[in-house]
């Protein structure tokens, strides 16, 4: 039987009893917003339906990343090549040398931006320059372009998921629902951030604005809708430092009868001469038989 250090290197997206280990990343922040680094094993408390657990894996965010870049490229994305230009950039910017990438393109249908027979990458220029490589037309199939890539990441090496959303608008043309997308996501171990509205006004009050929120917050991650130039820097930065400073922990989950049930994961973290830490997990993981 492989130890825990080895299944969690091979963990892939459905988090499940089979894999006999869930992997739970954590984001630490302070009243500012600030990552809080250099916290240890000792000072993470995690929860399974109110049940504490014991901590087998404990990762301090250095460990390699599967990145995918999901980019919204229908046609009301050619008013707004620059703002996305900056986008990618800044948050390719951020890539480690061992990360792996891949970038999917969505407008009607769904695109990859690499070539079949490569489906990953460490070069980040390679992304941008294929991502740009798919022509901006048609409308916007956001939860496919979702789904797909969190799909695509069952092929990934290392263990650690992250999907970034990228898009100017709302959904118009997916054959998936939210709802669908949604529970991929909870079968999945992915971290889901998003970047919308590209310098436009996003209304919060908007039905797939508060969608894009919940799919990220249920991950783990953030949705952001910048209305500004700088506040699109500033976001784009955010997440790919927010991708960098991930705790990783790990623990062996317990028998019970209820197969397929959505248990509810919550983290706790104790430090001491900190106040007001706020900590950021997924909601919970499915359980398959």
């Amino acid at each position: 039987m492989l130890d825990l250090p080895i299944l969690f290197l091979l963990l892939q997206a459905v988090i499940s009893v089979r894999t006999e280990l869930v992997a739970v990343p954590v984001t630490v922040t302070d009243r500012r917003g600030r990552h809080v680094d250099g916290l240890t094993q000792k000072d993470f408390r995690v929860f399974e339906d109110g049940r504490l657990q014991q901590i087998s894996v404990f990762h301090n965010g250095e460990e390699p990343i599967t990145i995918g870049l999901i980019v919204d490229r229908s046609g009301s994305m050619r008013a707004r090549e620059e703002a996305l230009g900056v986008v990618v950039t800044t948050l390719l910017q951020s890539i480690g040398r061992n990360d792996e990438l891949f970038a999917i393109g969505f407008n009607d249908d769904v695109s990859f931006a690499l070539p079949d027979d490569r489906p990953f990458t460490h070069d980040a220029s390679e992304v941008e320059f294929a991502l740009f490589a798919i022509p901006a037309e048609g409308r916007t199939a956001l939860y496919d372009g979702v789904a797909q890539g969190l799909e695509h990441l069952a092929h990934g090496a290392t263990g650690r998921n992250v999907l970034i959303v990228v898009s100017d608008g709302a959904d118009n043309a997916s054959r998936e629902t939210y709802e669908q997308v949604l529970a991929l996501a909870r079968r999945s171990q992915t971290v889901i951030y998003a970047i919308g509205g590209l310098g436009q006004s996003a209304d919060p009050d908007m039905e797939d604005t508060g969608l894009l929120k919940r799919l990220c917050k249920d991950t783990g991650g953030v949705a952001y809708f910048p209305r500004s130039a700088k506040q699109l820097a500033d976001a784009s930065q955010r997440v790919g430092r927010d991708v960098r400073a991930q705790y990783t922990l790990g623990f062996v989950p317990e028998a019970r009868p209820d197969a397929r049930a959505f248990r509810r994961i919550e983290v706790k973290v104790s430090a001491a001469g900190r106040t007001r830490i706020q900590v950021r997990t997924r909601s919970g993981y499915v359980v398959e038989p």
